[in-house]
């Protein structure tokens, strides 16, 4: 008699490249869904205004960790050195702020 102690099932999260926007969406909401800071889908989108009802969004990778920035906290201590900051990131850091580590 055989018994099957237990398996482990790998599951991959499919994130797509490319996202419609829903009447009502902003930034910041798309963002969130896809675990990313604001900042990043702005940037990779080339956007300037609010997003409309329609419009096709470039999802990017994440490339690191989505952290919450405390107060306190440097470019220095979260990533290491100010560049490597601001290449992920951009030039503003703020508590509350998501960033990539």
């Amino acid at each position: 008699m055989s018994s099957r102690i237990g398996y482990f099932v790998k599951l991959t999260l499919h994130v797509p490249s490319y996202y419609r926007v829903k009447r009502g969406e902003t930034t910041a909401s798309v963002a969130a869904a896809y675990r990313l800071p604001p900042r990043l889908l702005a940037v990779e989108n080339s956007l300037t205004e609010e997003l409309f009802e329609g419009q096709i969004l470039k999802i990017p990778a994440r490339r690191g960790d989505l952290y919450v920035v405390q107060g306190g906290e440097s470019k220095t201590l979260l990533s290491g050195s100010p560049a490597r900051f601001n290449e992920k990131n951009g030039p503003h850091l703020y508590p509350g702020q998501s960033v990539l580590l």
